[in-house]
Order: structure tokens, then sequence, then C-alpha cells
């Protein structure tokens, strides 16, 4: 059964026993804990109820576990070692993972906090440096002042820093400020692209009429930041601050270096406190009394002999039952190995909800069959079957991820199949190859034909995977009623509409097959269509409701019609891929043969085939996907189903394993 059938799992154990069976039931990780909000409502027991009051606990790791991380990621920056495509995780064994923690522990600790502190030095460091930066920046126009910034008036002078527009005109300006206060030394400093800046010095009574003077020239005084020295001297302090910093950094980042070594043992402290961390979210999060504690859950049907071993070995109370109708159960899938790949399909679209079926064993051939005619190139699926089974060899893919890549492998093989029958080989790389380097005529033949050549044949066959893919649909959908109850509405809501729609093909194109056939496809397709417009509004009040439900009913072939019509995107993007590589494989040959014309061409077709590949297996991948959310779940599927997420060690570097085995 592809839906793992759930069971309701309720406890009540020892308090005395808790932190031990926690440990023990995360390490099983068969069991879903759902939230205890609102779960005892009874006023007479609930004074005698409360939840463990750890969030100090909680708070404390989840800091551990963020220091640990920030260690990480100081260590990650500055690690000259070759970063892994995709993360694997190491297996180990839960009383050795104990152990080796118990061993370097201490010493792990002491290099999270020395790579934390060199972490923090670089940042503040960097930060003063930029602070320091500013501050140079802001000097620069004023590096030739002679003038030390703490020295800003005397008793009977001043000193006045301000700049005016770049277009102002110095001697008038000068001249200006000399009519306001004839005490007054005028110095241009320097100028850019914005603005002149100029040193003003001026008896204090003056001050006033000199502003005056200078306002038609847009004279904006200015205040430097409270530093001592000239301008220069402050810069030049600033520069050597900065190489003391720079140098500090650089240490601090070799320091990080050296700690790579140690990386390993990082990440596995890092594991540990979150399996901590999560344990006693748990525990915080349970019921209790004074003597025992509670909780309920989920669990498959096939997890309950281990599940209930270990509540005996604790002595808790507990009862295990079937959900109710109207239970919110979450949703764990279960299929074959060839299936499974495809989950990440169904996944991304919606789990199914209790109502539905996993569609996942019914649209992984089709999804198969799909992406390989859009791809459609035998050279193409050879590649991305090798690039994905090397993935799979090399690393210990999980999860989504190795369904992901285990279902491009499947893809690859379907395009190598439908290149074959196409006789798609990079395109037509090998003749256009023959013909230019050697001169000479080399064809290889499709297995059927070419899509090139006869467009019309290709778009007929995808209509007609088409047409089986919608009928699949509507047959679980028919499955789905009988095994609901209701037999009638399968043989109306579904039934009919199979006659309608198969006389209408049997009478529009029956006549090439037997001449009697379209006679017998039109008598089907009234029946059908006479079936529909009496059955489609059973379900309504009154005639005219039920004359305008079957109207309705019968309108709904147009959406059959378009339907079918979507499916003529396999014909679409099959072309597209042989078009494209023939496009690529013309213009690598523009240059002829010789030495220059056979290096021209196998760049073109390097560099081609890398894009051709990347954008119709992303075209491949995404009209795929729409074939089967848009087109065939709509004709049977709701989806909204919350997935089964068990009480486990998530961890993120290390793969604790159950004794007796080599996977969770």
């Amino acid at each position: 059964m592809a839906v793992v059938e759930m069971r309701k799992l309720t406890v009540i154990g020892l308090n005395s026993s808790r932190f031990s069976f926690i440990r023990e039931l995360m390490h099983l990780g068969v069991v879903e804990i759902n939230s205890q909000e609102g779960v005892v409502n009874d006023e007479e027991w609930m004074p005698d109820i409360f939840r463990t009051s750890n969030s100090a606990d909680v708070s404390r790791l989840e800091a551990d576990i963020a220091r640990v991380s920030t260690a990480l990621e100081a260590i990650g920056k500055y690690d000259s070692a070759k970063k892994p495509l995709f993360l694997s995780r190491k297996e180990m064994d839960r009383a050795t993972f104990a152990d080796y923690m118990d061993q370097v522990k201490t010493e792990t600790e002491r290099n999270v906090d020395a790579a934390v502190m060199a972490y923090k030095g670089i940042a503040d460091s960097q930060t003063e440096i930029n602070r320091l930066r500013a501050l140079i920046a802001g000097l620069k126009p004023w590096e030739k002042l002679d003038i030390p910034l703490e020295e800003k008036e005397t008793e009977f002078a001043c000193v006045i820093l301000g700049v005016a527009p770049v277009k102002t005109d110095t001697g008038k300006l000068i001249t200006a400020a000399l009519e306001g206060a004839p005490s007054a030394v005028v110095e241009e400093i320097s100028a850019d692209k914005q603005q002149r800046y100029y040193s003003v010095i001026c008896l204090k009574e003056e001050r006033d009429k000199l502003f005056e003077a200078l306002r038609p020239f847009n004279f904006g005084a200015i205040a430097l930041s409270e530093q001592n020295g000239t301008p220069a001297e402050i810069m030049k302090h600033h520069e050597k601050t900065i190489s003391e910093l720079e140098t500090g950094i650089a240490e601090k980042q070799k320091k990080l270096a050296e700690l790579s070594p140690a990386r390993p043992n990082i990440e596995y402290l890092y594991d540990n406190l979150v399996m901590r961390r999560d344990g006693e979210r748990i525990i915080g999060d349970m019921l209790n009394t004074e003597a025992v504690f509670y909780f309920d859950g989920w669990m498959p049907r096939a997890a309950q002999p281990e599940v209930e071993e270990l509540l005996k070995k604790y002595e808790c109370y507990y009862n295990i039952e079937e959900p109710a109708p109207d239970e919110d159960v979450p949703v764990l899938l279960n299929n074959n190995s060839l299936v499974t790949p495809f989950e990440a399909v169904t996944g991304m679209y919606s789990l199914p909800s209790r109502s539905d079926i996993d569609p996942t064993k019914f649209l992984a051939p089709f999804y198969f069959i799909f992406f390989g005619m859009m791809l459609s190139d035998a050279a193409y699926g050879i590649i991305l079957s090798l690039g994905c089974a090397v993935l799979l060899k090399k690393y210990k893919l999980e999860g989504t991820t190795f369904r992901m890549i285990k279902m491009f492998f499947f893809c690859g093989i379907s395009t190598f199949i439908w290149g074959l029958l196409f006789g798609g080989w990079f395109g037509d790389f090998f003749t256009v190859a023959a013909k230019t380097i050697f001169n000479k005529d080399f064809v290889i033949e499709p297995l059927w034909f070419n899509p090139l050549n006869e467009p019309m044949r290709l778009l007929v066959v995808s209509l007609i995977l088409g047409a089986i893919h919608l009928f699949t649909g509507m047959a679980i959908q028919a499955y789905m009623h009988i095994r609901d109850g209701h037999p009638l509405d399968a043989l109306f809501d579904i039934g009919l509409w199979y006659v309608l729609l198969i006389g209408i093909v049997m009478f529009g194109f029956g006549g090439s097959v037997s001449a009697g056939l379209p006679d017998v496809g039109k008598i089907m397709a009234i029946v059908g269509a006479v079936g529909i417009l009496l059955t489609g509004g059973r379900k309504n009040k009154g005639i005219f409701g039920k004359i305008k439900g079957g109207l309705g009913s019968l309108y709904g072939i147009t959406s059959y019609l378009s339907d079918v019509l979507s499916y003529s995107r396999l014909l679409a993007l099959g072309l597209a891929t042989g078009v494209v590589a023939q496009v690529i494989n013309m213009l690598g040959s523009l240059a002829g043969g010789g030495v220059g014309g056979t290096i021209l061409l196998l760049v073109v077709f390097l560099f081609g085939t890398i894009f051709n590949i990347a954008i119709n297996a992303l075209g491949a991948f995404v009209h795929s996907c729409r074939l089967q959310y848009v087109e065939f779940f709509g004709k049977f599927y709701t989806g909204g189903g919350r997935p089964f997420v068990p009480f486990e060690r998530k961890t993120k570097y290390i793969k604790i394993l159950k004794e007796g085995k080599n996977n969770e």
C-alpha cells in the first residue's frame, strides 16, 4: 500500500524514567508526537496537570547551537579543503558516537571558543577598519590643511572650514570675503568633481559678516570629527592602525584555517546539541502530574511491535487504536524502488489527503515517458543518466535530493530510448561532423521516425498519450467512487464520459481502421451525451436545476478537448531539442573543414550541447510536472495531506544507525 497505514498512540509513563524513555523513543524515530495544547479540558484534572518548565535549558542549548554554528561558519570560510558537491552524513552507531563525543568534547568546545573569538575579532576589526577608512575619506580633501583640527579658535580669531560648489570662482569668493571681513585669510585647500574646500581665518567679531558675504556663493561651514593633529597626521595615524588591524585579521584567519582539522568534531558536537535540544523541547511540551507524563501521537502500523516493546520496557500505560474518520492523520508514502524517486513530483504538489490515494505509482510511468519524449536525444540521455549514476555512487544522498537525482537517472534512460526511436544523437552532430571534417555522408537512422521530418505523426502520438493519461486519471476517480460506496457516481460521472469520448474518436477517425467503426462511434457518442445530459444534474433540486446541471456537465467536453490539446507540448519540446541541436551543429560547421573548422565545430558543439541539455532538460522537467499537476491530478486528486514528521534524530552531519542495520 503506497500510503502507510497509521495508528494513534496514547502513552502515560513514570516521570522517573522519562529522560531515558525519550532518548530511546528518539532513537526509534517512528512516532510523531502531537502538540498537547487543549488535550485535557476536564476542569477536575486541570489543576493537577502542568508542563515541565525547561525553557531555560532549551534556550541554553539554542545558544550553544548558535555558537557552534558560528564556529563552523568561521572555519568553513577559511578552510581551503575542497567542498563536496553534496553533503553526506557519516554513519556511526549510537554507542560509538556517545563514546567518541565523551573523548573529544572538552577539546572540541575549546576549539569552538577559539573559532568564535577569532571570528568575532575579525568582524570587530573589519568594522573598525571600515570606520577608519570612512574617516580617511572624509579627511582626504583637507590633506593639505596645515592647521591642527583641534585649534578651532584663539582669543580673537576663529578658523572656519567650509565648502562651495565646484563651479565657484575662487577669486570672486576671496574678494567677497574680504569685503565682508577685511581681516579674513581665505585659502582653497582642494577641489573634486562636486565641490571646493576652503579654510578661512578671521576675527571673531567679523564672522557673521563673513558668512553674509559668502552666502551668494552657497558657502557652507562644516565640522570635522573631534580629532587631534593636522589632517595629514591623522590620516597617517589611521592608516597605521588599519595596517595593524589587517595584520591581526590575517593572524586570526590563519588560526581559523589551522582549526580546519577539528571541523568534523565540531560538526558532531553540533548534532549532539541539536539532539539534546529536541529531546528537551519534547519533554517540555509533554503534560505532567507529580508522578507521570502523558503524550499522544501517530506511528506507522508496521512500527507497532517495536514501539510496544519499548513501552513495555519502561512499564508505560498505552493505547493503540485506529484513527477516527474525522481525525487529521499524517501521511507517509511507501513505494517500491522504481516508484519512490517520483515521490518528489508528488511532494512538490501536495501529499494525498485521507480521502485520496497515492498518485505516485500512476504518474511515475507517464512522467518517465513524457520527460524522455520532450528531451528525446539518445546522447543527452546517456549523459544525464551517467551523471546521475556518478552522483548516486559517489555521495550517500538522502531524502528529496536522493529521490530527485534517481528520478533524473530514470528520465535519462527514457531520453535515451526516445532518442533511439527518433534518431537523435546530439541532434545531427555525427552527420555534420562526417560531412565537415571527412566529407563523408553518414546518417544514423531512427528506429521509428524522425519528428523533424514527420511532426504531425509526433503530434498524433502526443495526443494519444495524453488521452491515455487522462483516461487513467478518470479511471482512478471511478475507483475512488466505488471504494467510497458510490458506484452510480462512477457510472454516470466517469463511465458515460468514456462512452462519449471514445465514441467521438471512433466517429472521427475509426474509418481508417474499419468502415463500421464510425457508425458505432456515432451511436456511442449519442448515448454518452444523452446519458450525461440526463444524469449530470441528478443531485440538483427541481426539473430546471437538473436540466441546468446536465447541460453544465455536457459543456465539460470543452475542458476535455483543451486538456488533450495541452499534450501538444510534447511535440513542441520534442522538436525544440532537435532543432536547437541542429542549429548549434550548423553554426559550428560554418567555417568548413580543415584544422580551424574542426576546432570551431568542436568548441561550438561543446558549449552548445551544455546549453541545450540545461535549457531543454529544465523545460522537460517543468512541463512534465505541469501535465501531472493540471491535467492528470485535475481528474481525481485533491491533496492537502500533511507529512508524517516523527520524533527522531534530525542530524545534519552524523547518521546514527539502529542496532544491526546499516541504514535507518
